[in-house]
């Protein structure tokens, strides 16, 4: 189910609900990128449904430095939530610009504004080819949701 209002749509499937903002771009990784200021420079970060995976992050850290060269899919740091420890990746392609400093003052920012000021880093570049907008972020999550539940009935019918 989703529904717009106020430049955010309203998304629910199974028990998972969010709010997704609209002018972004979204990634297959559920990672979400935003064109700051300067033009050119990507601010990044993590999708609810990523924070939801991970759960509550305790500790993250970053492999890169400022004005490091960085592309798609290249771990550039990582993190470990109570449900898993992951590395962060690399959504865009040019140079590391810089992690998010107001984190390291309160890392619950990841979970209770992970599309406002829990980003995780910038990147002075272009975006991930693959990245779609919000529409085609719900089609993704549509598919993971459908793809975890139907692996759940599986495991069900197998016990």
């Amino acid at each position: 189910m989703t529904e717009a209002r106020n430049g955010t749509i309203y998304y629910k499937k199974s028990r998972f609900i969010t709010h997704l903002p609209e002018g972004r771009l979204y990634t297959r990784s559920h990672y979400w990128l935003f064109q700051a200021e300067p033009a050119g420079v990507w601010r990044i970060g993590m999708t609810k449904f990523a924070n939801r995976m991970l759960g509550d992050i305790v500790e993250f850290g970053f492999n890169v430095q400022r004005g490091a060269p960085v592309e798609v899919g290249q771990a550039v740091g990582w993190m470990e939530g109570f449900k898993a420890i992951s590395d962060i990746y690399c959504v865009a392609n040019g140079e590391f610009v810089r992690a998010n400093p107001a984190l390291d003052a309160d890392i619950t920012l990841l979970d209770t504004k992970p599309y406002g000021e829990g980003w995780l880093y910038e990147v002075r570049g272009v975006a991930e080819p693959e990245a779609v907008d919000v529409a085609g972020y719900v089609a993704i999550l549509d598919a993971t949701i459908d793809k975890m539940v139907d692996s759940r009935h599986d495991e069900d019918t197998h016990v």
